[in-house]
């Protein structure tokens, strides 16, 4: 009977804050910062400092790992958001449901820019394939390519109300392209290096530029084609030779600033109101600038051109005229006048992405927000005065470096996990950080039976105690004088041993102590007994039954021990490079080796001998782990993947795939229902296992049939692609959509249905021709049809393809099957819901086959009708959603002004009632004094006309 085994998919990923491939982000309401963690987008409540959402794709496209990992996240003024993928696809969220509402596929490389347009409803895109694509956001379909850079894409905006688009690349240039005719209408050259960003204020006054170059440079932007304006708002006439020359001139150079910073620009923005300019560069240092409005621009102008004047006397030696006035003078503003440096923030940390929140703390002019490289978050509120203040930080919920190692509690409720200087305790079942305790280089830990206690093992040589429970560390051992590599449990619970760089494995046990009467008794570790090696001990490992002690070397040998008298056992060589991880099953029969050489090595503890050795990963073996009561076996390697084993058939069973760096760790609990990896990326999953059963045989398939078709996909992406020897043409337009594996499994399912539908019609009609002669057939519809007529059945497989596939799709179609699909246009056009279908079907169509169909005589008759046809159903919808615009606009009038009626009755009552309170006031104040007056008198006159004070 074959054999079955329970998969293992993934549950969890936390720890990771913020990836350095990306950037950072705020939604149109500023409440939630977007920042993306490895393939999720991460949405952060500014205030509260916690993560509300983290939206994340299908576990079942997660499975691609790096590929999937976010590079771009752009905000839309209403509540969506959309992120780029390092496999160039795109999807755009709604923030109010935390749903994924469409996938964009069409790029072929990373997408490095994203940006909406100002209503929201366009978006544009740039890659590192050097194209530039136009997506329609409501038909969630890509418009046009725009291709003409040499190099990869860094920045997109839209200008001039989303009818004008301007990109920069690393090719040196920026591109001005109209979007209506779809051409590129400018280029402007003149940077040394590679343009990495790009903004436009608010009001579309001045761009900015940041490169690798010393200094910014602006750009005015000129909204009227027919006359020059100058800063001033002054026409200065102008022949027609330059009006020629400046009819498709949109940027025009306006100066440069000096930057401060050596390094390279990576990021330029201007906040929402315009009043402030961010330039981070690639380091620790963000320069704000403060832009002028025109009176103090102008004025800050004419300082300079009399501070210029003066000079240009003192060197002429003419001293008496320096107060020549200099009115008449034209007065030419540059960039230098409008932009002011404001103040230079500097961070702890290298600054990988900024952003400006769209509402301002109180008192200060912007809040900005940082991430930095060190997988954290910082907010600073900039004032008035030039000052900067850290307002706060989110870095708890992350590792400030790798993860090294990671252990489960006894009851597997709690994970530790260690890196560069902080140990963390984990909740298993949340992914919340429960404590955070500082520590040295933790490169192994253990958690002690009854989760109460801890130890780390650090880089410097000390073992670190730790009280899980307050979260501090109570005491640290010198332990050894090389790193401690590694900790193994005893069976018994009350003691551990450690493997040391310093050839030295030693023995621990659990000991109380109090230093004084009045302080507590906390627990710490006392050295029972040391056993000398003849090199670097890398891992040690003890038998669950407490028999055998088993410690890799680094000349790449594992040497086993007795437990109890510490008298040699075995040898086991066969590794051609150091061994870097092993365990030992529950039975104690087996032991497992993962070294450097990419190898596993599956061992007899009996006799020694080697069972089996197997060619495991692409990269060194990291880790690997008995899954307890079983000899199924886990490893995790560098290649970014962790395998899962039967030891016993020595067969690979599962390849999982999430991690986006090199893994470090591995951890099993105890029954085996998850398992937890740490790695490089700083990002700690877990794994759980399902309820689905498999078979190796069909494991077997499923990973040859991923080679083939990735074989495939390679080979149409060649075959499609452009060379990279092959220049693109200049401001050249193609189709936005990109050919994959699920276009042409739409294509199939479209001629498959042609294929049914023409033959269910043929017998459809020789039934009713039988009928006709008087003939009684007995006539059973076809069961793939799903009780359609076959003009329904063919459209049922077009709307189920993906709008944003659709051009791809009917690209692959031949000509004899797209004759067969404008014959059931002329019966689809008719369905209002489908008119919108039918058109981008019939344009499609017609632009692939239009020499085949103008000289095919059956297509003629079918061309006219559909010219007659078409458009008038699409003036037909065009004049009901007309109407029914209308009609939305009037029905929001009405209840406008029902809304505002019952508010200004409230307020006319108040202020009435505000004025009638007004006067009882004044008329019992008046009464007081009367009252206070007679008093007086009557007093006066009872002490003989004297007044006692």
């Amino acid at each position: 009977m074959v054999k079955a085994y329970l998969r293992y998919e993934p549950a969890a990923t936390f720890g990771v804050i913020a990836s350095l491939e990306s950037n950072i982000a705020y939604e149109s309401s500023g409440k939630h910062l977007l920042a993306a963690a490895l393939e999720s987008v991460g949405v952060w409540h500014t205030r509260q400092g916690i993560c509300t959402k983290s939206l994340a794709p299908s576990p079942s496209s997660s499975s691609k790992g790096p590929s999937l990992a976010v590079t771009s996240i752009a905000a839309s003024p209403s509540s969506f958001i959309a992120s780029g993928y390092a496999d160039g696809s795109i999807r755009l969220w709604d923030l109010d449901k935390f749903s994924c509402e469409t996938n964009l596929n069409g790029h072929k490389g990373a997408v490095t820019a994203l940006r909406y347009n100002k209503t929201g409803s366009f978006i544009a895109s740039g890659s590192k394939d050097t194209d530039i694509i136009l997506w329609d956001v409501v038909a969630e379909a890509g418009l046009f390519r725009l291709r003409g850079h040499r190099d990869q894409v860094t920045d997109v905006l839209f200008l001039d109300s989303g009818k004008k688009l301007v990109s920069s690349s690393k090719d040196k240039f920026l591109r001005v392209w109209d979007l209506d005719t779809q051409h590129c209408m400018q280029i402007i050259g003149g940077h040394h290096t590679e343009i990495w960003s790009i903004d436009v204020d608010p009001e579309e006054k001045y761009m900015v530029t940041g490169s690798a170059d010393p200094e910014l440079r602006f750009y005015t932007i000129v909204h009227d084609s027919t006359a020059e304006k100058s800063v001033n708002n002054t026409v200065e006439p102008v022949d027609n030779a330059s009006t020629a020359r400046s009819k498709w001139e949109v940027l025009k150079p306006f100066g440069e600033i000096q930057r401060q910073s050596k390094d390279r620009v990576a990021t330029v923005r201007f906040n929402r109101t315009g009043n402030l300019l961010a330039c981070q560069h690639a380091g620790k240092a963000v320069e704000i600038f403060r832009v002028l409005n025109e009176s103090e621009s102008k004025h800050k102008a004419k300082r300079r051109i009399k501070r210029k004047a003066k000079k240009t006397l003192k060197e002429n030696g003419d001293s008496d005229n320096v107060g020549i006035s200099q009115e008449g003078q034209n007065l030419v503003i540059t960039a230098l006048d409008v932009f002011k440096l404001l103040l230079t923030l500097r961070a702890g940390k290298k600054i990988c992405s900024i952003a400006f929140s769209p509402v301002a703390s109180k008192g200060s002019l912007a809040t900005l927000a940082l991430s930095l490289n060190n997988n954290s978050l910082e907010y600073y509120a900039i004032d008035e005065s030039g000052t900067y203040t850290k307002s706060s930080s989110i870095e708890l919920q992350g590792h400030r470096s790798d993860v090294r190692s990671v252990t489960l509690s006894s009851d597997n409720s709690l994970l530790m996990s260690t890196s560069h200087s902080l140990t963390k305790i984990w909740n298993t079942s949340t992914g919340s950080c429960v404590r955070t305790i500082e520590s040295g280089y933790g490169l192994c830990g253990l958690i002690f039976p009854g989760s109460k206690y801890a130890v780390v093992g650090t880089k410097g040589g000390t073992l670190e105690i730790i009280d899980v429970r307050s979260g501090t560390c109570i005491d640290v051992v010198e332990a050894h004088g090389g790193s401690v590599q590694s900790i193994a449990a005893t069976p018994e619970g009350t003691g551990f041993v450690t493997g040391s760089a310093d050839h030295d494995i030693k023995f621990w046990e659990l000991q109380l102590t109090q230093k004084s009467d009045q302080d507590p008794k906390h627990i710490t570790a006392s050295h029972v007994r040391t056993k000398k090696m003849d090199d670097d001990v890398i891992v040690v490992v003890v038998s669950p039954d407490g028999k055998y002690i088993a410690a890799a070397l680094l000349d790449s040998t594992i040497k086993v021990y007795f437990m109890d008298s510490l008298k040699f056992f075995l040898s086991l060589y066969g590794h051609k490079l150091p061994v870097l991880c092993m365990d030992i099953s529950s039975d104690g029969d087996l032991l497992v080796s993962g070294s450097a050489d990419k190898n596993l090595k599956i061992w007899g503890l009996d006799f020694g001998d080697c069972h089996k050795s197997i060619f495991a990963h692409a990269d060194s073996v990291m880790a690997v782990k008995f899954v307890h009561n079983t000899h199924y076996v886990f490893s995790a390697g560098k290649d970014r993947v962790v395998k899962y084993w039967d030891a016993d058939k020595f067969e690979l069973l599962l390849t999982l795939d999430g991690h986006h760096a090199e893994i470090w760790c591995l951890a099993v609990s105890n029954c085996g229902d998850f398992f937890v990896t740490g790695s490089h990326d700083r990002s700690i999953r877990r794994w759980d296992r399902t309820e689905e059963p498999f078979f190796i045989e069909e494991e077997k398939e499923k990973r040859l049939e991923e080679i083939f078709e990735s074989d495939i996909d390679n080979a149409i992406e060649n075959r499609y692609a452009v060379k990279e020897d092959v220049i693109p043409e200049e401001g050249a337009v193609a189709l936005a959509g990109k050919r994959t594996q699920e276009t042409l499994t739409a294509t199939d399912s479209i001629i498959e249905a042609l294929d049914i539908a023409e033959f269910e019609a043929k017998r459809i009609a020789e039934h009713e021709e039988e009928k006709s002669k008087g003939r009684v057939v007995d006539f059973r519809p076809n069961i793939l049809m799903l009780g359609l007529s076959p003009s329904s059945f063919v459209l049922r497989a077009v709307s189920n393809v993906h709008t944003n596939d659709l051009e791809q799709t009917l690209l692959a179609l031949p000509f004899s099957d797209a004759l067969k699909l404008l014959a059931y246009l002329r019966d689809w056009v008719h369905l209002p819901e489908k008119v919108e279908l039918v058109c981008r079907m019939t344009t499609v169509l017609l632009q692939l086959h239009h020499d085949q169909l103008v000289s095919t005589v059956t297509a003629r008759p079918l061309l006219t009708l559909l010219k007659d046809v078409i458009p008038l159903k699409v003036k037909e919808c065009k004049d009901t959603l007309g109407l029914n615009l209308a009609a939305m606009d009037h029905l929001k009038q009405i209840m406008a002004l029902k809304s505002d009626a019952p508010f200004k009755d409230a307020k006319a009552k108040l202020l009435e009632i505000r004025a009638h309170n007004t006067k009882r006031i004044e008329a019992m104040t008046d009464r007081k004094e009367e009252r206070k007056a007679k008093k007086k008198k009557k007093q006066k006159k009872m002490d003989g006309g004297h007044v006692w004070s």
